[in-house]
């Protein structure tokens, strides 16, 4: 197992208390840079503080297309050019907790409703980076960009994922690192590398 799964499963596994903490629990601490990792400017783990972050919130998605963005659909608010792969977005009430280049994994563990189709589309999340914001009007919300051209089926019909998903509340948020969005990486493949421990990784 590489060692910087090893540091952030060993901060996982002590946690003291509940899975997860409020949204706005604590801002994120100062980074710690793990033995070998100053020749890796583009990324770092989370601290044994951060990877206790966990934030309740409700979930949905979108397109990079006029209507669902603002005026220039291929650019997000960090500057990180759109990419359905591994975007996210988070609301502007959580800017603290959740700067550009945090590395977050998103869970739900309740059962799918008409409004909520999470496990339809939970193969297409993955880890992902907060690289965009959301209107100001919704609080303790992530919405996760989707490829436009996708689909996948529910109920015998062919979907975006982006509405096949709907609304889901009860989703937890947990942050597993950061990186540089100058070096963003742009597959899953790369960030599951990065932060994944080996059972997680792509599941």
């Amino acid at each position: 197992m590489p060692v910087i799964a090893v540091v952030a499963l060993m901060g996982f596994l002590f946690l003291p208390g509940s899975a997860t903490a409020p949204a706005h629990a604590e801002t994120i601490s100062a980074p710690v840079v793990a033995a070998g990792e100053l020749d890796e400017p583009s990324k770092r783990l989370a601290t044994s503080k951060e990877v206790a972050a966990s934030y309740q919130v409700t979930m949905t998605a979108y397109n990079a297309v006029p209507g669902q963005t603002d005026f220039d659909p291929t650019t997000t608010a960090s500057g990180m050019t759109s990419n359905p792969e591994v975007v996210a977005a988070r609301s502007r009430d959580l800017a603290s907790e959740l700067p550009f280049g945090t590395v977050i994994l998103l869970e739900r563990s309740g059962k799918d409703t008409p409004s909520c189709r999470f496990s339809e589309v939970d193969h297409l999340i993955g880890y992902r980076i907060i690289a965009d914001t959301m209107h100001q009007r919704w609080t303790d919300k992530i919405d996760i960009q989707f490829d436009q051209t996708d689909t996948v089926k529910v109920n015998g019909r062919e979907l975006n994922p982006a509405v096949a998903l709907g609304v889901c509340s009860g989703v937890t948020a947990t942050v597993v690192g950061h990186v540089d969005m100058k070096h963003a990486p742009t597959t899953q493949e790369e960030l599951a590398a990065m932060f994944a421990e080996p059972s997680l990784a792509l599941k």
